[in-house]
C-alpha cells in the first residue's frame, strides 16, 4: 500500500534551535555541531558528560514547573506545530484527527523524581505519578496543540527506541492510505534524562570526545534531546495548501539476532529500506542522499553501512550523520533527522556532515564537508531518478525503520488498494513467571538463554512460547508488545545504584531491559520473528493499542502475521504509581497474554476491526484489559460475566 502522506506543517525543537531550518545547513555550508560538555551530568558522576541539550530558554517557559523536561519538549514542538496549522489550515481541530508519537523513556525525568522519593521514603503524589509514566507527557502534545483528548482518534504512542518516530511517522501514512483520518500529527521526544545517559555510559556506548560517524576510532556517541512533529494529510487533499515534503514509503524489520548489537551483515536494515523503496516505487539510483541511523559506535556504523552498500553498491550516495551535530535523540530522532533531510530538499542541497579525520575503509560511505547543490553531487549511479531520501533507523531490540520522502511537489497520484482483512488467529495466556518457564522449557528454549531474560521478558517470551507449542505458525512474524507501565520496576533497580553511588555506578547487563521494546526483541530471538517490531504504551490500555498496531500492520501488507502480547509485572514502584496517580485502575496480576493476527481468514477465532480504541480510563489495565477485549471479539462484542475466563 502507498504511503499516500504529505506535510502541511512541521515543528522542531534541538540543540540546534526551534526550527526544522536551524537542521539544514545553506549552501557551501559546514555541519554545525552543538555537542558540549554537560555540567548537570558531571556533577552527577558521569565520566563522558558530553551532550546535545537543548539551552532552557527556547522551552522553558513552556507550561511551567508542572511538566517535566520531556512534557515542555513535546509541549513547545507541538505548541509551534498548531500555530503554523493555524495559519495554514485553520479549521484543522474540526477535521478527523489523530496522533502518533514515539518515544524511548517517556516522562523519565519524573519517573526519577518518583525513584528519589520512595528512596527517601517519602510519599509520590497523584500530579507526579500521572507525569511518571511513560504516556505522561503526551498530555502535553495534546493540551499545547488545543486539541479534545476524547475526538484524537486514532492515537498510539509507540516505544521502539531510536526508531520509535520513524515507526511513527510511517504508521500515519498507513492511516491516511485507508482514510482512518483527514490529519495526523506524528513524531516523537524524548529529553535527557540521568537514567539513561548512566545507562549508555555504563554499556560503553558513550564518547569522551565527539561523535565521528563512519570515521577510523570512532569511539561511541552523544546523547541528545528534542522534540519533532509533522502534520501529514492525505495528497488526495488539500491542494490549495504548500506541501512541505511527501511520505512517499515505509518498511520495518526486525533483526532477531542480539538484543543491544546489531546484525553485523546489515541484513535486518536492508529489508526495511528495501520495503520502504518498494513501498514509494522508487530505485536506489533515486536516491539522492540517506539521512543515516549514523550513531557512531563501531559496530552499528559498519552494520549500516554494510546495508547501504548491499542496497546501494559501490555508488552509496552523500549521506547525513545528524546525531553528531545534535546527540542522539532517541526516540526524537527518526522525526528531527527526517525534518532536517526535508528542510535540505526543500533547498535542493544534499546536506553537510561532520568529518574528522580519515573515514573507516569498512564505511564506505560519502560525507560532504559542505552543503551542496543536488544536481551537483549527481552521478550516473546516484540521484538521476525521482529525487527522493531514504530515511533509516535502527534501536535495540533490533527493531528497524526506514522511509523515503520526497518534495511536495513529487507526492503524485496515490496507489490505492483496500486495506486487508485481519483475524485472530490464535491466543494463549501465562500468569506467573513459573508458568512461563515450563512453556519455554516446552518450546525447547535452551536455559542459558532463558536465564538471561528479565522478569517482564520471562513473562512475555512464555507467552508466546505457548502459542507456538499450541501450533501457532509464528516463524518470520513481526511482533508488537503492549505496556501498561512500560519497566518502570526495572528501571528503579537500575536507577537505586545510581542514588546509592552516583551516575557512575549503572549495572550495564540491565539497563538494556529497562527499554520496554527490549521483550519484544527477545521474543524475536528466540522464535525468529522477523517482521516489524516495537511496542506500544499510550496509556493503561496500551495492550490494545498493540493490538491495533499489528492490526494495521497487517491490513497495509507490512507483515502477513504479527504476534502480539500484553505483559505485567506489578512491583513496589508501579503499585505506587498506579495506586496514586490512577485510583480507577484495578492492579493487574503478573501474566501476560499472547496472539497471532493474520490476514488468512481460515481458523480464524475471530476478525479483528482496524479502528479499536483503547480504554485508558478503564478499571482493566495491561495485558488483562487485552484480555477482556479479545473476549469481546470472540463472542461478538458481548463482555463476558464478571469472574468468566
Amino acid at each position: 500500500m502507498s504511503a499516500d502522506a504529505v506535510a502541511i506543517a512541521w515543528s522542531s525543537i534541538s540543540a540546534l534551535g526551534r526550527d526544522a531550518a536551524d537542521l539544514a545547513p545553506t549552501v557551501a555550508e559546514s555541519a554545525r555541531v552543538a555537542i558540549a560538555r554537560d555540567a548537570e551530568l558531571a556533577r552527577a558522576g558521569l565520566a563522558r558528560p558530553f551532550v546535545g541539550r537543548v539551552p532552557a530558554a527556547l522551552f522553558q517557559e513552556e507550561d511551567g514547573p508542572r511538566r517535566d523536561r520531556a512534557a515542555r519538549l513535546l509541549g513547545a514542538a507541538s505548541r509551534e506545530l498548531a500555530l503554523q496549522l493555524d495559519r495554514v489550515r485553520p479549521a484543522w481541530r474540526e477535521l478527523r484527527v489523530g496522533l502518533a508519537l514515539g518515544t524511548s523513556s517517556g516522562g523519565m525525568p519524573s519517573l526519577e523524581e518518583v525513584f528519589t522519593a520512595r528512596h527517601r521514603g517519602e510519599p509520590v503524589s497523584a500530579e507526579l505519578a500521572r507525569r511518571a509514566t511513560y504516556f505522561g507527557p503526551v498530555e502535553a502534545a495534546v493540551d499545547a496543540a488545543g486539541l479534545v483528548p476524547d475526538r484524537i482518534a486514532p492515537r498510539v504512542q509507540i516505544l521502539a527506541a531510536c526508531a520509535a518516530s520513524t515507526f511513527a511517522i510511517g504508521l500515519a501514512s498507513r492511516w491516511l492510505a485507508r482514510g482512518a483520518a483527514d490529519l495526523v500529527i506524528a513524531g516523537g521526544y524524548d529529553a535527557l534524562a540521568l537514567l539513561v545517559a548512566a545507562g549508555f555510559e555504563a554499556l560503553r556506548a558513550t564518547t569522551p570526545t565527539t561523535p565521528r560517524p563512519f570515521h577510523l576510532g570512532r569511539d561511541g556517541m552523544s546523547l541528545g534531546e528534542g522534540a519533532g512533529l509533522v502534520a501529514l494529510v492525505s495528497s488526495r487533499a488539500e491542494p490549495s495548501v504548500p506541501r512541505r515534503f511527501a511520505v512517499l514509503g515505509f518498511g520495518a524489520s526486525t533483526d532477531a539476532v542480539h538484543i543491544t548489537a546489531p546484525d553485523r551483515s546489515g541484513d535486518g536494515l536492508a529489508r526495511a529500506m528495501a520495503a520502504a523503496l518498494r513501498d514509494a516505487d522508487r530505485a536506489p539510483a533515486d536516491v539522492s542522499f540517506v539521512s543515516a541511523h549514523a550513531t557512531a559506535t563501531p559496530f552499528n556504523d559498519a552494520m549500516e553501512a554494510r546495508a547501504l552498500t548491499s542496497t546501494f553498491g559501490a555508488h552509496v550516495p552523500p549521506t547525513q550523520s545528524l546525531k553528531a551535530q545534535i546527540g542522539h535523540t532517541l526516540g526524537a530522532a527518526g522525526a528531527i533527522e527526517t525534518l532536517a533531510a526535508a528542510a535540505s530538499l526543500e533547498r535542493g542541497l544534499a546536506p553537510a556532515a561532520v568529518i574528522v579525520g580519515p573515514l573507516d575503509p569498512d564505511c564506505p560511505v560519502t560525507l560532504l564537508e559542505r552543503a551542496s547543490p543536488l544536481e551537483e553531487v549527481a552521478t550516473e549511479a546516484v540521484g538521476r531518478g525521482r529525487p527522493c531520501v531514504l530515511k533509516v533507523s535502527a534501536a535495540f531490540g533490533g527493531s528497524n525503520a526506514a522511509l523515503v520522502i520526497a518534495s511536495g511537489a513529487d507526492a503524485g497520484a496515490p496507489r490505492r488498494r483496500p486495506p486487508r482483512r485481519v483475524f485472530l488467529a490464535a491466543r494463549a495466556r501465562v500468569g506467573v513467571a513459573e508458568e512461563a518457564l515450563s512453556w519455554l522449557d516446552r518450546a525447547g528454549i535452551a536455559a542459558d538463554r532463558i536465564a538471561k531474560l528479565d522478569t517482564l521478558s520471562l513473562v512475555a517470551c512464555g507467552a508466546v512460547a505457548r502459542l507456538a507449542a499450541e501450533g501457532a505458525p509464528i516463524d518470520g512474524a513481526g511482533v508488537v508488545a503492549g505496556h501498561a507501565l512500560g519497566t518502570t520496576d526495572i528501571d528503579e533497580r537500575f536507577f537505586a545504584r545510581i542514588l546509592a553511588r552516583g551516575g557512575g555506578a549503572g549495572e550495564p547487563r540491565l539497563f538494556p531491559a529497562t527499554s520496554p521494546n527490549v521483550c519484544a526483541g527477545h521474543a524475536a530471538i528466540l522464535f525468529h520473528l522477523t517482521g516489524p517490531s516495537a511496542a506500544t504504551c499510550g496509556g493503561l490500555d496500551g495492550g490494545t493499542e498493540a493490538l491495533a498496531l499489528a492490526a494495521e500492520l497487517v491490513a497495509a501488507g507490512d507483515a502477513e502475521r504479527v504476534v502480539v502480547f500484553a505483559v505485567d509485572d506489578v512491583g513496589a514502584a508501579s503499585r505506587d504509581i498506579l495506586r496514586a496517580g490512577f485510583p480507577h485502575a484495578r492492579e493487574p496480576a503478573v501474566g501476560a497474554v499472547a496472539l497471532l493476527l493474520t490476514a488468512a481468514a481460515d481458523g480464524a477465532l475471530a476478525e479483528v476491526p482496524l479502528d479499536l480504541v483503547a480504554r485508558h480510563e478503564g478499571e482493566l489495565v495491561g495485558h488483562e484489559a487485552l484480555d477482556r477485549r479479545i473476549d469481546e471479539l470472540t463472542t461478538g462484542g458481548v463482555p463476558p460475566a464478571e469472574g468468566a475466563t
